[in-house]
């Protein structure tokens, strides 16, 4: 099987995760358990679960000129992406402050610092995006951005997978360039006001689309007819952060390996539900052996 190449244009940040029996309401202080300072961010999650899961990935990206921005590019570099496009920008990384309670689910807040400076792409990055077999984005940097590297890789022949979150307004040039849209219940229902009742609707956006159930698996559909229900691999939940940036990440690897979509579907619910078994951004997102392990259990 021929080894894809993937490019990842999005967001790095260094997660701040804290651990507590609940999450804490407005006005409320609660006692935590644990603390994790780790790389993050839905663009470096991508790449990095991307390049586990057996694909050549570059990552087109920014970090800041601190501490923060150091580790950022020394840790997704030691995973294996290629980081020969990942800017630095003068001033703060973006930074995303992550509680999670003894269930699993998850609060976050995100600041994007020198992920809101990139504002445009420069032609070494467009370059990258054209010579791809697959474009992974999604809209924690500036949405113009994702726009032109969309754009630029339909003209190119590049298949481009939008991981749409978080949910925000999107041009019509931008779906006009999408060929696989992933989306959770929430953005479903900010994108087509009708959410998991109706996942046909997002198929008058794009032709093929995704919708992810968390522990009730996924629900994949596309405009030649097929719509199909695809349970998720019955696991125990730690940490639910960075399960749909494996699971868009190893969707993207399947489909550049030329696996069917809705194979590809069931294989990246097992990289989401590996996920889920470790605390924590990055250091939770699994390779392709433990990817492998999870798929044949797939119900």
């Amino acid at each position: 099987m021929r080894q894809p190449r993937v490019v990842v244009v999005g967001s790095a940040n260094m997660d701040l995760v804290a651990t507590a029996p609940a999450l804490p309401r407005p006005g409320e202080t609660v006692l935590g358990t644990d603390f994790v300072m780790v790389p993050g961010g839905k663009g470096a999650n991508q790449a990095i679960a991307a390049t586990r899961a057996g694909a050549h990935c570059s990552f087109v990206g920014a970090i800041g000129s601190d501490s923060f921005g150091v580790t950022l590019r020394a840790r997704i570099t030691a995973a294996g992406v290629d980081t020969s496009q990942l800017r630095v920008t003068y001033g703060t990384s973006g930074v995303a402050l992550v509680m999670v309670n003894a269930e699993g689910e998850n609060a976050i807040v995100v600041t994007p610092g020198a992920n809101a400076s990139l504002t445009t792409l420069t032609e070494p990055e467009l370059a990258l995006v054209r010579d791809a077999d697959v474009l992974v984005a999604q809209l924690e940097i500036p949405v113009e951005t994702v726009t032109e590297a969309a754009v630029t890789a339909r003209a190119a022949g590049t298949r481009v997978v939008l991981n749409a979150a978080p949910a925000v307004p999107l041009p019509p040039e931008l779906f006009a360039a999408v060929d696989l849209l992933v989306v959770n219940e929430n953005e479903a229902q900010a994108y087509t006001g009708r959410g998991r009742e109706d996942p046909y609707a997002l198929l008058d956006l794009v032709p093929r689309a995704v919708l992810t159930l968390g522990s009730e698996g996924a629900w994949y559909g596309d405009r030649d007819g097929t719509a199909v229900h695809l349970p998720a691999v019955p696991v125990e939940t730690v940490d639910s952060t960075a399960a749909g940036d494996a699971f868009t990440a190893a969707l993207a690897v399947a489909w550049g390996e030329g696996r069917d979509l809705v194979d590809a579907v069931r294989w990246a619910g097992a990289a989401g539900a590996a996920c889920v078994r470790r605390l924590g951004a990055s250091v939770s997102l699994p390779g392709r052996a433990e990817i492998d392990e999870l798929y044949p259990h797939t119900p």
